[in-house]
């Protein structure tokens, strides 16, 4: 008889998403890596933030984080 398989966390998405305490999904901007010397101050501000995730991929992440999304 097969056994269930547990249930496992993705560590590729572990490490670019995080669940806020309200339970929102966030992220952070692509294009901060290189090639920062022709953006300006404004757009290298902007991308150090962290924004939430669309409601429309949001069940995506929770799925591949299955011990981090509360309630």
């Amino acid at each position: 008889m097969p056994r269930w398989k547990r249930a496992k966390t993705k560590k590729a998405a572990a490490k670019r998403f995080k669940i806020s305490a309200t339970g929102k999904v966030l992220r952070y901007g692509a294009g901060k890596r290189h090639l920062l010397s022709h953006k300006s101050s404004k757009h290298k501000r902007r991308l150090s933030h962290a924004t939430v995730v669309s409601p429309t991929h949001e069940h995506h992440v929770t799925n591949v984080l299955p011990f981090s999304h509360r309630g």
